[in-house]
């Protein structure tokens, strides 16, 4: 007979060799067809250029704290087609762990970019039937490293079925003993309407999903976006950033474009940091950035459970938002999600 101890030990994925505390990032890959902008659209206007980049919400956070030194692992349904290798290397030349790939029989995600006026993405997506949404508790207990000290979930996989469920699992088995940070990172086309029916999805599906996510989450960055699709018409984002503290995560960080940063803590005054002022080239990613800016620093501080988070001072969580800052800010300097390196990062930081 089985032992207990052991039966929950391969449930949990302890079979994966251990290591130093490690951020585990689950969820999509996405290739992401940047527009070219002075390659025009031909003479007719109709032929316009695209440049295939790596992204999607974990592989952009993976990335992002690959580069800034911190141990990462990323857990992703690697697609198929001949994009698939792409992503891959993206991440290894990042230094992140990818050993928590599974090889998938459906096809790579893929977003279409367009820029609006103030470097802000507008996305059109083909993903029906894509490997992301497609988790199983056994692919996930196979592959989650037992050195996991944070674990970061959410965006579109967090949040579409099937694979969502197995996310949400074992998000409740790890609660407790791994720093648990959710994303929702909404994508309005694929949360709702005809494109997200196609996937399973709606306002009340999604709504349900995140909130089971958000119940055990340790941290939660949302941005006012997403806040605009969850709760339409909520206005006064202090309040809101106070209220989602209050539903049982111990810190939520909410951005609003270049406005400043609201850090809420249960029990404590709301904070507000400003962001860096920087020459935008795009916004892509810069989101993603931000929460591996965040998470690189809590793991570095050695918070890597609830309490460790809640005995945190303010001054030093004020430290690591300023840095977590600092690395968004960077990687909208750039086009597309292309996050600086823990150098870039040193640099910026003497010069201003």
């Amino acid at each position: 007979m089985t032992n207990p101890v052991a039966r929950r030990s391969a449930r949990l994925g302890f079979g994966v060799p251990s290591g130093k505390p490690t951020l585990c990032v689950l969820g999509e890959l996405v290739v992401d067809l940047l527009p070219v902008p002075e390659a025009g659209a031909g003479p007719e206007g109709t032929a316009p250029r695209y440049v295939a980049r790596p992204g999607g919400n974990a592989l952009n956070v993976a990335v992002a704290a690959g580069r800034l030194g911190a141990p990462v692992a990323l857990l992703a349904r690697l697609g198929t087609g001949p994009l698939g290798a792409a992503l891959r290397r993206h991440a290894e030349l990042s230094g992140v762990d990818v050993s928590g790939f599974v090889q998938a029989a459906e096809p790579v995600s893929l977003a279409v970019i367009g820029l609006r006026p103030d470097g802000a993405p507008d996305y059109g997506f083909h993903v029906n039937g894509a490997a992301d949404w497609q988790w199983t508790d056994a692919e996930l207990d196979s592959v989650l490293p037992d050195s996991t000290a944070v674990l970061h979930v959410g965006s579109i996989s967090g949040w579409t079925d099937p694979g969502a469920a197995a996310i949400a699992a074992l998000v409740e088995r790890l609660a407790g003993r791994a720093l648990i940070s959710v994303d929702p990172n909404i994508r309005p086309p694929l949360a709702d309407g005809p494109v997200g029916a196609s996937l399973g999805n709606d306002r009340a599906g999604v709504t349900a999903r995140l909130d089971r996510l958000v119940a055990r989450a340790d941290v939660v960055k949302v941005s006012a976006e997403d806040l605009e699709w969850l709760e339409p018409g909520a206005g006064d984002l202090d309040g809101t950033a106070q209220r989602w503290a209050d539903r049982g995560p111990a810190l939520v960080l909410l951005t609003d474009g270049g406005a400043p940063l609201r850090i809420a803590r249960p029990g404590r005054p709301l904070l507000h940091r400003e962001p860096p002022r920087v020459e935008v080239a795009d916004t892509v990613g810069a989101g993603d950035s931000l929460a591996a800016g965040l998470l690189s620093g809590l793991l570095a501080a050695g918070v890597t459970d609830r309490a460790s988070l809640e005995r945190l001072p303010d001054e030093r969580l004020l430290e690591i938002v300023d840095e977590a800052a600092l690395v968004a800010a960077l990687a909208c300097t750039r086009v597309g999600a292309d996050p600086p390196t823990r150098a870039e990062v040193d640099a910026a930081r003497v010069a201003r």
